[in-house]
């Protein structure tokens, strides 16, 4: 991966210009670290000098009068047929709070104005459909030719195949090189072959191995990773993982002949929001040097739940979809025994109804042990992060993860399984001590089975009791650097290889 850095030239002699797209951004609109990634990058992009504009529907959640949404005259109205229909499509723009940044809503409710964001509606393909083709006309509008259209997961992969092919009357855009960022594999944007005809693609296109057709589906992931000059992933663990058929869903076999191109690069924290010094949402600040504030939080958590205040036993957090994803089936097959540990608990999250119950049942037989809060709670999301002791992320897999991060930095100590972006940012007490070295910031496991998760919580809690080697964990963890700027830096250096690529210089 790292010789792909000696291939990029000097800068230009303008700023690079950058159009992200993608299908959430927040806080505009989220359902995970897609959202994160969508609204922290292009701050950092800008703070270093490139302009960046950036593209997503405009959801019916959206809060226009929050955010100051306006109409784009500029853009003004565009007639864009979808499936044979035309549909009329406004664009809203606002700034990206916290920035200069414009970022532009592709309005038609028709698609749009949901109860969810994402949806299994029969017509899942034609929102994407119509939001890439809205992306490209937004453009020509503006008459803003970016040197980079940097795509994020399925509902963006029409993209780089509309600007080769269907746009590409357009010379505007002759200059344009694509990046396609994989957020999580397991979601692929596969339809049925009616899509070719939707979407107004070649139907020459659709044939087995064909550049659109992906085991009888069309795969708007395999189409967005065919055609862009460059691909990455938000790790560089997930980026040597999804080359495999365990984490590649089968995408394997597109990705291996584009590996050359493939890229991991970790996604960064927004440590203006996630920073135990100044967070709003937690009520005593403290830093490296004022940890022992952090045992007022631990007070004042519990406070909120139905848990007694034991300050001399070990807090556990965590903070989660509520999926099997997430490594719930490991502790499931082994709840008994964490419930005899000598620890409490507490669980903040939503998702499948046999995990929600899971906790609401351990809560209610262990009401000392473990409290349970099903739903999204932001505030106390912030307070686990600063009054927990430590942070549980158990992922069958883990595409970068954000929670590990935050953990380090308010010195909550992260078990985690070893696997994709939890491998890369949480480094083992142990394995480090075993070496000689007293760098690890965490505890971490890489066999996915019950054991190995009860193994390793109880290997935490056993240092838990070492007061001074506890502090030494914490404080490794809080001097870890993982700001947006430097992945926005590696974001740079990947678009710069994109055109160069694009220009047939490499």
């Amino acid at each position: 991966m790292t010789k792909k850095k000696n291939r990029i030239s000097s800068p230009p002699d303008r700023p690079l210009r950058i159009a992200i797209a993608a299908s959430e951004a927040a806080p505009f609109a989220k359902t995970g670290g897609l959202g994160d990634v969508a609204g922290a990058l292009p701050k950092a992009l800008s703070e270093l000098g490139c302009e960046v504009k950036v593209f997503i529907p405009k959801y019916a959640q959206i809060d226009d009068s929050k955010y100051q949404l306006h109409y784009s005259a500029e853009i003004g109205e565009m007639p864009i047929r979808v499936a044979g229909i035309v549909r009329t499509v406004h664009i809203q723009q606002a700034k990206i709070p916290g920035s200069e940044v414009d970022i532009y809503f592709v309005d038609c409710p028709h698609f749009y104005y949901r109860k969810h964001i994402y949806t299994s509606d029969r017509d899942e393909d034609e929102r994407y459909i119509l939001f890439c083709k809205a992306v490209i006309e937004s453009l020509q509008r503006l008459r803003w030719a970016p040197d980079v259209v940097h795509c994020n997961d399925w509902q963006t992969g029409l993209l780089p195949l509309y600007l080769k092919d269907n746009y590409n009357w357009d010379r505007m855009f002759d200059g344009t090189a694509c990046v396609m960022t994989i957020h999580n594999m397991a979601y692929q944007g596969r339809f049925p072959r009616s899509t070719v005809q939707k979407a107004e693609l070649r139907e020459n296109q659709f044939h087995p191995g064909g550049p659109i057709e992906f085991h009888g589906s069309v795969s708007f992931m395999k189409i967005g990773i065919t055609y862009s000059e460059m691909i990455s992933s938000v790790s560089p663990t997930y980026s040597r993982e999804i080359l495999t058929p365990e984490y590649g869903h089968a995408m394997e076999e597109v990705l291996l002949p584009r590996r050359e191109d493939l890229v991991g690069i970790l996604n960064g924290a927004d440590y203006e929001h996630w920073n135990p010094d100044k967070d709003p949402m937690v009520p005593y600040h403290y830093t490296a040097e004022t940890l022992d504030e952090k045992q007022k939080n631990k007070e004042h958590l519990i406070n909120q739940t139905s848990l007694p205040f034991m300050p001399g036993k070990p807090l556990i957090g965590m903070v989660s979809r509520l999926v099997a994803q997430k490594g719930l089936e490991y502790m499931k097959a082994v709840a008994a025994e964490l419930m005899l540990l000598d620890a409490q608990w507490i669980i903040l999250g939503s998702g499948e109804d046999q995990y929600e119950e899971l906790f609401q049942r351990i809560a209610a037989a262990v009401p000392q042990k473990m409290w349970a809060y099903i739903g999204f709670n932001n505030e106390l999301a912030h307070l686990i992060e600063a009054g927990a002791d430590m942070f549980l992320m158990p992922s069958a897999y883990e595409p970068c993860g954000l929670n590990q991060i935050y953990s380090l930095k308010y010195g909550t100590v992260p078990i985690v399984r070893k696997t994709g972006g939890l491998a890369d940012t949480v480094w083992d007490w142990h394995e480090l001590q075993a070496a000689g070295m007293e760098t690890g910031t965490g505890f971490t496991f890489l066999e996915p089975s019950g054991y190995s998760l009860f193994t390793t919580v109880r290997r935490a809690i056993d240092v838990f009791d070492r007061k001074d080697e506890w502090r030494k964990i914490q404080l490794n963890g809080m001097r870890m650097d993982y700001s947006w700027e430097k992945s926005a830096l590696s974001y740079i250096d990947l678009y710069k290889t994109a055109v160069l690529k694009k220009r047939g210089s490499i």
